[in-house]
């Protein structure tokens, strides 16, 4: 998988090289604390897919420029501000196979640098005069949060349909890869119906990724045993939602009752798993994400053939043929 990235990368290769300059010169502080947990989160950073996303995105809208890197920094900042922000709310211990920062640091410290990385991508947008980049990202923050009190507000009743898990995945995961993409192209594009579609392009692999992860709980793929980690943590994700959607009233019941008292029950977790692939679970939600996939593809190729469009092709079955 990692060599799908590289490839992927390649005709905005240097661009990233410079990118990871600008970018720990932007995370800086005269706070010593606050630049040893900086440094620690940089050395530790992930595929960088959603910079990637960015000057890919720049790329096939027009020609990279200062915009593209400050739109990269931004929603790096922003996506590593939720990151640690979500480790406080989960409780969390690891992020990646390394100690998350609440870990190390305890929460209130954790919290703190989450506010402080989101508070640089606000000063880097303003400090600029980049307003179209500022209402990109604070929609995107709007929407991640509202998206995840909803999501704990559904997970009490376990009462989720599957137009709010669509709702709940579309601002969770969705909004902040959409406005990835609608940040680089808003850097090079002349038009607004330019940046507009390279944002639905986001948004539809946003979804196809979410649901891609929905299917690894149940081990699709070749990801060894079923996990069911989505099942203890009483979250409804598309394979379950269509599976009690064709069950009677009482096998309904019962499963959601497992769900609700009895998820941390390895044999009753499993019983789950059997039940969503008995009704289909697994096959619809997959022809739902490669729905999205076809959507995704079919906005990428109103784009001319360049090398930046063959990338993003790419990285569309990068996300939804990806192990893990």
């Amino acid at each position: 998988m990692k060599k799908g990235l590289t490839e992927i990368k390649q005709p905005v290769e240097a661009e990233l090289r410079r990118f990871e300059v600008r970018f720990k010169e932007d995370m800086r502080s005269q706070v010593p604390l606050l630049d040893k947990i900086t440094y620690y989160i940089v050395q530790r950073k992930g595929k960088q897919v959603r910079p990637i996303l960015v000057f890919l995105s720049a790329k096939i809208s027009g020609t990279i420029n200062d915009s593209t890197y400050r739109a990269a920094s931004f929603v790096e900042l922003l996506h590593t501000a939720t990151l640690v922000h979500d480790d406080v709310v989960d409780d969390a211990d690891e992020r990646r196979g390394y100690f998350s920062v609440n870990a190390i640091w305890k929460n209130k410290i954790a919290v703190l640098v989450g506010d402080y990385f989101l508070s640089k991508g606000l000063l880097l947008a303003l400090d600029n005069r980049e307003h179209e980049l500022l209402q990109i990202i604070s929609r995107a923050v709007r929407d991640m949060s509202e998206g995840e009190l909803l999501q704990i507000e559904k997970a009490r009743k376990l009462d989720i349909d599957e137009s709010v898990y669509y709702e709940i995945i579309r601002m969770k995961t969705a909004s902040l890869i959409a406005a990835a993409c609608a940040a680089g192209a808003a850097s090079t594009a002349e038009t607004k119906e330019t940046t507009e579609k390279m944002r639905s392009f986001g948004e539809k692999i946003g979804l196809a990724f979410q649901i891609k992860d929905d299917l690894f709980d149940y081990g699709d793929a070749d990801v060894g045993k079923p996990r069911g980690i989505d099942i203890k943590e009483k979250k409804m994700t598309l394979p379950l939602i269509f599976a009690l959607n064709q069950s009677t009233r009482k096998e309904k019941r019962h499963i959601i009752n497992l769900i609700k008292n009895h998820s941390e029950n390895k044999a009753k977790v499993q019983e789950v798993i059997r039940f969503v692939k008995e009704k289909g679970g697994l096959e619809y939600a997959r022809d739902k994400m490669n729905e999205f996939k076809s959507e995704a593809l079919g906005i990428l190729r109103s784009f001319p053939l360049s090398d930046a469009r063959d990338a993003l092709e790419k990285l569309v079955f990068y996300i939804t043929e990806r192990a893990k």
